[in-house]
């Protein structure tokens, strides 16, 4: 049963052709060329942006932004929001948030997404989302597969992986609640607010 729930959400997120993140079992993706589009944050910029929006210290969470840029280089822009997720088994995830670029471009985004794992709890959390390589704003529209369960902790920031062919996202969260456990699953970024997961 959790196997073919597995696949399912697989193929729901990236379809039966593609490579998945997942799939591999590795929550770090090859360094990325985001700064071939020669607009990016810098690492200051976005250690200050993203611990004044989580309410963290520059310390911390300059801990997590570096060990990301070790991997990917620098964003083209950030998502701050906010979610809440839960799961028994099988999990649910719902957030809401901004995309804001270096070059200045802003778009409000949604997104929701299921999982399955042995995962059980629920949290609310603060989202930090480094976004890398969209060529355009309506890239960020699509589904994002990530594993959870083989992301890691760094001064208590919680960071994965989501990735694309064509783009990278890196969210970072900070949240209260108690969620333990691996899952794999996707998320749907979406320009509306949707009840349906999927």
């Amino acid at each position: 049963m959790r196997s073919a729930l597995f696949t399912l959400l697989l193929i729901a997120a990236v379809g039966p052709s593609q490579p998945a993140l997942a799939q591999s079992g590795k929550s770090e993706p090859q360094r990325s060329g985001a700064t071939k589009t020669g607009v990016t944050f810098t690492e200051a910029e976005i250690e200050k942006a993203g611990s004044e929006f989580l309410g963290v210290g520059a310390r911390e969470f300059a801990q997590a932004v570096e060990r990301v840029f070790a991997d990917l280089g620098r964003p083209i822009g950030y998502i701050a929001g906010a979610e809440t997720a839960g799961s028994f088994g099988v999990g649910l995830r719902y957030g809401e948030g901004e995309l804001i670029m270096k070059s200045g471009a802003r778009r409000d985004v949604y997104w929701q997404g299921p999982s399955v794992g042995f995962d059980v709890g629920g949290n609310a959390s603060r989202v930090f989302t480094l976004v890398y390589d969209l060529r355009t704003l309506d890239d960020i529209y699509k589904r994002y597969p990530g594993v959870e369960g083989t992301g890691y902790f760094v001064a208590g920031i919680g960071v994965n992986y989501q990735q694309r062919p064509e783009a990278t996202l890196v969210p970072m969260r900070v949240g209260v609640g108690l969620r333990a456990g691996a899952n794999i699953g996707y998320l749907k970024y979406s320009r509306k607010k949707r009840l349906t997961p999927f």
